[in-house]
């Protein structure tokens, strides 16, 4: 199997579908026949063959309000060489854009799987047969390539989250295959990534990186526990051996894990995608994105701090680099109600003060120097979520100022 978030959509369609044309049949539906002649011209025998088909295509618009047939017929669109399982199936090919072709091949699909059946029900192992036709056509000629890391100090509920476009978190111990080095605790989670590439473009695996970087920004993002990508992933193409592929993601410094509940897919869902669309590649938000993440990857908090300090100093300083005071009153600002602010400042006064400290080798390990460290990155991981989720404006200084100047604080803290 090619692609299992698309069988699984597929068959959650097939169920409701199943369901659906069941009651209709109940309900007094009929499916038509025709009459068919066997056997030999002197001796012709007669049959009634049900036109399953037809039926179905009569309760098309019924089975279109379906909640699962979106995301079926999307599914099915974003395939490669979709056409060629239309024909294969005796379809014609819809013009325009692949949404036709989708809901096109959406109905030969559940035509080819009851046939000429007049009871309608869903069996896996009839579903898989059909599917397995599916994928033999559409990805004929294609180069198809997975590649699958460990994610480190995330745990999920359930055993996969499709997060698009090929890419899933997924339990470790639900995985049928997988290199020898990641055998081990079963309630490890995997990133898994399905790549897929026509003949002639080129391999797949050069996009699989970026993909790859953008989940981790998010899931840096989403959790103070900082889940990350493992240094090292395997990816494979074509069924081939696994091979090892070096990723520039650092090291983990956090100890806990995030915990992610059922409730919380669809919310990780979303905030994945939205990551993966806006993270910007040039400018001050790109570059203190990247500083926030390299504090994330840094041993201990005292090497962290500094990037973090310069991450809030480029979203929220003055240009001429003047003293960190007004960036750590805008910081404040935007993260704490005016009651607050104050003490707020003085916090991040203290936290910068640390800096001299580490760059002349006097850090020690301490709980309070941590506790400082880590609430600067909170807060910059607060601003830096909401700015990529649009909730706060990207010219963060004049959204700031405008807050203060609402709200003006005593200069004296």
């Amino acid at each position: 199997m090619h692609n299992r978030a698309l069988h699984d959509t597929l068959a959650a369609f097939v169920e409701e579908a199943a369901w659906q044309l069941a009651e209709e049949v109940a309900a007094g539906a009929e499916v038509p026949f025709e009459l068919i002649e066997q056997g030999r011209a002197s001796a012709p025998l007669y049959c009634y063959r049900p036109q399953t088909g037809r039926f179905i295509a009569e309760h098309l618009g019924m089975l279109e309000r379906l909640p699962s047939y979106p995301a079926a017929a999307q599914g099915l669109a974003a395939l490669p060489s979709l056409s060629a399982y239309l024909i294969a199936r005796g379809r014609r090919v819809p013009a325009g854009d692949g949404r036709g072709q989708g809901d096109a091949a959406l109905e030969a699909f559940i035509a080819a799987l009851w046939g000429d059946a007049t009871d309608f029900v869903y069996e896996p192992a009839r579903f898989d047969q059909v599917y397995a036709e599916l994928e033999d056509a559409v990805y004929d000629g294609c180069s198809l390539s997975v590649v699958i890391v460990p994610v480190e100090g995330l745990v999920i509920d359930g055993d996969e989250i499709p997060l698009g476009e090929g890419l899933a978190l997924v339990r470790g111990s639900t995985l049928a295959s997988t290199p020898t080095d990641l055998h081990g605790d079963d309630y490890t989670t995997i990133a898994v990534l399905h790549l897929e590439s026509a003949p002639g473009e080129p391999p797949a695996l050069e996009a699989a990186g970026r993909r790859l970087r953008r989940l981790q920004t998010a899931l840096r993002l989403w959790d103070d526990a900082e889940p990350s990508l493992a240094p090292i992933a395997w990816a494979r193409t074509d069924g081939g051996p696994w091979l090892s592929v070096p990723l520039a993601t650092g090291l983990r410094r956090m100890d806990g894990d995030c915990l992610l509940a059922p409730e919380e897919e669809d919310p990780l869902r979303a905030f994945c995608a939205l990551v993966a669309r806006r993270t910007p590649r040039a400018g001050e938000l790109a570059w203190a994105l990247r500083r926030f993440e390299l504090g994330c990857e840094r041993g201990s908090p005292w090497e962290a701090l500094s990037d973090w300090l310069l991450a809030a100093r480029a979203l929220l300083g003055d240009a001429d680099g003047a003293a960190d005071d007004r960036a750590f009153e805008r910081l404040a600002a935007i993260c704490a109600p005016p009651e607050e602010r104050a003490a707020l400042v003085r916090r991040l006064r203290d936290t910068a003060a640390l800096e001299r400290a580490a760059i002349a080798g006097r850090a020690t390990p301490d709980p309070m120097v941590e506790t400082l460290v880590e609430d600067l990155g909170g807060h910059l991981r607060a601003v830096l979520r909401d700015v990529l989720c649009g909730h706060l404006d990207p010219a963060l200084r004049g959204l700031a100022d405008g807050l203060l100047d609402e709200q003006p604080e005593p200069t004296a803290y």
